[in-house]
């Protein structure tokens, strides 16, 4: 589905437009609508338990209210052995498809000091038993 980015991906502020595409139920690709970037996501609520919450101006900029579809996405900085690459839970993208509007936010691990942004598929999997595919 295309997303208009209403707050931009951290590192990539000039990109506006992205397509997300669903690889399973673990893994979706967010990628630049001009095609300069492509990353790999990971549904965070498929890992671990995972709650935070979104910061009102975000709220506003995606036009979200009680009957919103919103998802979840964090990134995922994909390793030669899938099991090694890392997930970064402290900066979510948020996609609500009610009107094709997208934002990433940045949370303080002051607040959510048992999210970090280097964790392993790996620690995950054993915990869960979650099946990589590589």
């Amino acid at each position: 589905m295309h997303y208009t980015l209403k707050a931009p991906i951290l590192g990539f502020e000039r990109i506006m437009e992205v397509e997300l595409t669903k690889i399973d139920d673990l893994f979706s690709r967010v990628s630049s609508v001009d095609g300069t970037i492509s990353m790999v996501l990971a549904n965070p609520y498929k890992l671990r338990e995972y709650s935070f919450s979104i910061p009102k101006y975000i709220e506003l900029l995606l036009e979200l209210n009680a009957k919103s579809h919103v998802e979840v996405y964090c990134v995922v900085v994909v390793q030669k052995n899938l099991e090694d690459s890392m997930v970064n839970f402290l900066a979510p993208l948020i996609f609500n498809p009610d009107n094709g509007y997208a934002a990433q936010i940045a949370l303080s691990i002051m607040d959510y000091p048992d999210f970090g942004f280097r964790d392993t598929l790996k620690s995950f999997v054993q915990a869960k038993s979650v099946r990589l595919s590589s």
